[in-house]
């Protein structure tokens, strides 16, 4: 059974609806192992009102933090110390998907940042999604975690901007897994129609 790490080029950019498609596609289980704020309507709520199978479960957040901001700063205003050691991936015989906190170097602590929670076997997922400056911050993404020596792939969210695309691929030989497409919305039917195509890339 393999561990899927889904990280961004920054926040915002689709890891959520990623994570819900690779977890129904591998019928894998889940877990968010640090949430910053809306507490209420959280990132592992959203994924299982979108998954379809019976075999996926759900994992408790390491870190459930009150402030939406990045993990070090709510983690100081919470008054508590966020440490790789407290960061202890679930047990489990199934596939598990791992959804990061916006960017591999978003901080975790004074220290430590979210790159340092990946192991040197997680198979890693980028999502990508085109604005101004994207290219650079996926090529940074991209080639940090290939210097590292990273199984990693990309996934492009949003509407298709060719020329941003083709020079990722371009640059970076990058395995593409497909895109999620700017979709008028996401239910368990459209996150079950992009896990069928996904399915035989993962």
């Amino acid at each position: 059974m393999n561990t899927y790490f889904i990280t961004g080029i920054g926040t915002d950019v689709g890891k959520t609806i990623a994570s819900a498609i690779i977890t129904e596609a591998l019928e894998a289980d889940y877990w968010k192992p640090i949430q910053a704020g809306d507490l209420q309507h959280c990132d592992t709520k959203k994924v299982q009102q979108l998954i379809s199978n019976k075999v996926s479960k759900f994992h408790s957040n390491s870190f459930a933090l009150q402030t939406p901001m990045s993990p070090h700063a709510a983690a100081d205003i919470d008054g508590i110390s966020i440490e790789p050691k407290h960061i202890k991936p679930p047990k489990t015989k199934n596939h598990l998907v791992i959804e990061g906190a916006g960017g591999l170097l978003v901080p975790i602590n004074h220290k430590h940042t979210i790159l340092d929670l990946i192991k040197p076997t997680y198979k890693i997922i980028v999502v990508s999604r085109h604005y101004l400056g994207s290219i650079n911050h996926t090529l940074l993404t991209l080639n940090l975690l290939q210097e590292k020596g990273f199984d990693t792939s990309v996934i492009f969210s949003g509407n298709e901007h060719k020329t941003t695309e083709d020079i990722i691929k371009q640059m970076t030989k990058v395995k593409t897994i497909g895109r999620i497409e700017e979709e008028p919305y996401f239910d368990k039917n459209v996150v079950k129609d992009y896990a069928e195509k996904f399915k035989s890339y993962l």
